[in-house]
Protein backbone atom coordinates (compact mmCIF):
# COMPACT_ATOMS: atom_id res chain seq x y z
CA UNK A 1 0.00 0.00 0.00
CA UNK A 2 1.41 3.21 -0.51
CA UNK A 3 1.96 5.98 2.25
CA UNK A 4 0.98 10.09 1.83
CA UNK A 5 1.87 12.03 5.39
CA UNK A 6 0.85 15.59 4.80
CA UNK A 7 2.24 18.37 7.22
CA UNK A 8 1.74 21.52 7.31
CA UNK A 9 4.44 23.99 8.19
CA UNK A 10 5.52 24.93 11.58
CA UNK A 11 4.48 28.17 12.83
CA UNK A 12 5.84 31.16 11.10
CA UNK A 13 6.28 34.36 12.04
CA UNK A 14 3.13 36.00 10.80
CA UNK A 15 0.97 33.03 11.90
CA UNK A 16 2.36 34.18 15.37
CA UNK A 17 2.04 38.42 14.83
CA UNK A 18 -1.62 36.68 13.69
CA UNK A 19 -1.45 38.25 9.82
CA UNK A 20 -2.45 36.82 6.58
CA UNK A 21 0.66 35.51 5.22
CA UNK A 22 -0.31 34.05 1.36
CA UNK A 23 2.47 34.51 -0.09
CA UNK A 24 4.37 36.66 1.63
CA UNK A 25 7.96 34.48 2.21
CA UNK A 26 7.62 34.73 5.70
CA UNK A 27 10.52 32.02 8.24
CA UNK A 28 9.53 29.67 10.95
CA UNK A 29 9.66 31.18 14.88
CA UNK A 30 11.65 29.22 16.90
CA UNK A 31 8.47 27.26 18.36
CA UNK A 32 8.05 26.63 15.07
CA UNK A 33 11.43 25.07 14.22
CA UNK A 34 10.13 22.90 17.00
CA UNK A 35 7.13 21.71 15.94
CA UNK A 36 8.95 20.51 12.53
CA UNK A 37 11.44 18.57 14.96
CA UNK A 38 8.60 17.32 16.79
CA UNK A 39 7.00 16.26 13.54
CA UNK A 40 9.81 14.42 12.49
CA UNK A 41 9.77 12.51 16.23
CA UNK A 42 6.79 11.09 14.54
CA UNK A 43 7.86 9.92 11.73
CA UNK A 44 10.88 8.13 12.46
CA UNK A 45 9.16 4.79 11.37
CA UNK A 46 8.76 6.02 7.90
CA UNK A 47 10.49 5.67 5.15
CA UNK A 48 10.08 8.39 2.61
CA UNK A 49 10.83 8.03 -1.56
CA UNK A 50 10.44 11.49 -2.54
CA UNK A 51 9.32 14.73 -0.47
CA UNK A 52 7.55 17.09 -2.08
CA UNK A 53 7.06 21.30 -0.98
CA UNK A 54 6.31 24.89 -1.79
CA UNK A 55 8.71 27.60 -2.76
CA UNK A 56 7.77 29.22 0.38
CA UNK A 57 10.80 29.29 2.82
CA UNK A 58 8.48 28.28 6.13
CA UNK A 59 7.49 25.01 3.94
CA UNK A 60 10.92 24.30 2.67
CA UNK A 61 12.77 24.90 5.94
CA UNK A 62 9.48 22.84 8.09
CA UNK A 63 10.49 19.79 5.39
CA UNK A 64 14.63 20.36 6.10
CA UNK A 65 14.33 19.95 9.40
CA UNK A 66 11.99 16.97 9.69
CA UNK A 67 14.28 15.26 7.31
CA UNK A 68 17.42 16.11 9.47
CA UNK A 69 15.58 14.53 12.40
CA UNK A 70 14.86 10.88 10.43
CA UNK A 71 18.06 10.87 9.03
CA UNK A 72 16.96 11.11 5.53
CA UNK A 73 18.04 14.47 3.87
CA UNK A 74 19.25 13.03 0.53
CA UNK A 75 15.92 11.58 -1.18
CA UNK A 76 14.37 13.24 -3.87
CA UNK A 77 12.66 16.93 -3.15
CA UNK A 78 10.46 18.76 -5.82
CA UNK A 79 9.56 22.48 -4.74
CA UNK A 80 6.43 23.73 -7.10
CA UNK A 81 4.69 27.00 -6.34
CA UNK A 82 1.55 25.12 -6.47
CA UNK A 83 1.78 23.83 -3.81
CA UNK A 84 2.06 27.59 -2.46
CA UNK A 85 -0.13 28.94 0.23
CA UNK A 86 -3.54 30.44 -1.02
CA UNK A 87 -2.46 34.56 -2.19
CA UNK A 88 -4.56 36.40 -0.02
CA UNK A 89 -4.51 39.58 -2.02
CA UNK A 90 -5.14 42.88 -0.34
CA UNK A 91 -5.33 40.80 2.74
CA UNK A 92 -1.68 39.79 2.85
CA UNK A 93 0.09 41.30 5.78
CA UNK A 94 -2.99 42.63 7.74
CA UNK A 95 -3.80 41.46 11.39
CA UNK A 96 -7.28 39.48 11.11
CA UNK A 97 -8.70 40.52 14.13
CA UNK A 98 -8.08 44.12 13.05
CA UNK A 99 -9.33 42.85 9.78
CA UNK A 100 -12.61 41.29 11.13
CA UNK A 101 -13.31 44.66 13.47
CA UNK A 102 -13.08 46.58 9.62
CA UNK A 103 -14.93 44.06 7.42
CA UNK A 104 -16.88 42.15 10.45
CA UNK A 105 -16.20 38.35 11.30
CA UNK A 106 -18.55 36.95 9.06
CA UNK A 107 -17.21 38.55 5.96
CA UNK A 108 -13.61 37.48 6.82
CA UNK A 109 -14.86 34.09 7.88
CA UNK A 110 -16.15 33.88 4.33
CA UNK A 111 -13.17 35.24 2.86
CA UNK A 112 -11.07 32.50 5.03
CA UNK A 113 -13.58 29.59 5.26
CA UNK A 114 -15.34 29.54 1.84
CA UNK A 115 -14.78 27.41 -1.28
CA UNK A 116 -15.06 29.93 -3.89
CA UNK A 117 -15.40 33.18 -2.24
CA UNK A 118 -12.06 34.85 -2.62
CA UNK A 119 -10.61 37.85 -0.91
CA UNK A 120 -9.98 41.58 -2.63
CA UNK A 121 -7.31 40.68 -5.35
CA UNK A 122 -6.85 37.17 -3.80
CA UNK A 123 -7.44 33.40 -4.15
CA UNK A 124 -10.66 31.34 -3.24
CA UNK A 125 -9.80 28.10 -1.78
CA UNK A 126 -11.25 27.03 -5.28
CA UNK A 127 -8.30 28.82 -7.15
CA UNK A 128 -5.83 27.44 -4.64
CA UNK A 129 -7.19 23.46 -5.68
CA UNK A 130 -7.28 24.37 -9.37
CA UNK A 131 -3.53 25.03 -9.21
CA UNK A 132 -2.64 22.24 -6.66
CA UNK A 133 -4.55 19.14 -7.91
CA UNK A 134 -3.52 19.02 -11.21
CA UNK A 135 0.12 19.01 -9.48
CA UNK A 136 -0.78 16.33 -7.23
CA UNK A 137 -2.15 14.48 -10.48
CA UNK A 138 0.42 14.75 -12.64
CA UNK A 139 3.52 14.81 -10.17
CA UNK A 140 2.29 12.98 -7.34
CA UNK A 141 -0.51 10.29 -7.41
CA UNK A 142 2.19 8.90 -9.71
CA UNK A 143 4.38 7.92 -7.38
CA UNK A 144 1.68 6.53 -4.66
CA UNK A 145 0.40 4.54 -7.39
CA UNK A 146 4.08 2.91 -7.64
CA UNK A 147 3.49 2.21 -4.29
CA UNK A 148 5.63 5.11 -3.09
CA UNK A 149 5.70 6.04 0.40
CA UNK A 150 5.36 10.60 0.36
CA UNK A 151 5.99 13.29 2.56
CA UNK A 152 4.59 16.76 1.22
CA UNK A 153 5.10 19.71 3.58
CA UNK A 154 3.28 22.65 2.72
CA UNK A 155 0.46 25.36 3.79
CA UNK A 156 -2.88 25.45 5.70
CA UNK A 157 -4.74 25.96 2.30
CA UNK A 158 -3.06 24.15 -0.31
CA UNK A 159 -3.26 21.17 2.04
CA UNK A 160 -6.87 21.50 2.60
CA UNK A 161 -7.69 21.46 -0.70
CA UNK A 162 -5.86 18.54 -1.10
CA UNK A 163 -7.30 17.25 1.86
CA UNK A 164 -11.01 18.20 0.19
CA UNK A 165 -9.80 15.60 -2.41
CA UNK A 166 -8.61 12.95 -0.52
CA UNK A 167 -11.64 12.37 1.95
CA UNK A 168 -14.37 13.66 -0.64
CA UNK A 169 -15.20 16.20 1.48
CA UNK A 170 -18.24 18.60 0.33
CA UNK A 171 -17.74 22.29 0.11
CA UNK A 172 -19.52 22.94 3.67
CA UNK A 173 -17.49 20.51 5.12
CA UNK A 174 -14.03 21.98 3.85
CA UNK A 175 -15.39 25.46 5.57
CA UNK A 176 -14.58 23.57 9.39
CA UNK A 177 -11.21 22.09 8.23
CA UNK A 178 -8.45 23.03 9.96
CA UNK A 179 -5.34 21.89 9.49
CA UNK A 180 -2.59 22.31 12.58
CA UNK A 181 0.71 23.47 11.92
CA UNK A 182 3.35 20.24 12.26
CA UNK A 183 0.93 17.72 12.71
CA UNK A 184 1.43 14.87 10.69
CA UNK A 185 -1.58 13.55 9.05
CA UNK A 186 -1.13 9.82 7.58
CA UNK A 187 -3.26 8.40 4.24
CA UNK A 188 -2.72 5.19 3.25
CA UNK A 189 -4.05 4.54 -0.26
CA UNK A 190 -5.45 1.75 -2.62
CA UNK A 191 -3.39 0.88 -6.01
CA UNK A 192 -6.55 2.91 -7.51
CA UNK A 193 -5.20 5.75 -5.89
CA UNK A 194 -8.09 6.09 -3.41
CA UNK A 195 -7.66 6.79 0.52
CA UNK A 196 -8.16 3.28 3.09
CA UNK A 197 -7.37 4.68 6.05
CA UNK A 198 -6.09 7.91 7.87
CA UNK A 199 -5.11 9.60 10.62
CA UNK A 200 -2.86 12.20 12.70
CA UNK A 201 -0.31 10.62 14.04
Amino acid sequence: MAQLVLIRHGESQWNLENRFTGWVDVPLTPKGEQEARDAGKKLKSFQFDCAFTSVLMRAKETLRLVLEEIGQTTIPIEENKALNERMYGELQGLNKTETAQKYGDQQVKIWRRSFDVPPPGGESLKDTAERVLPYYENRIRPALLGDKTVLIVAHGNSLRSLVMQLEQLSKEAVLELNIPTGAPLWYELATSGEVTDHRYL
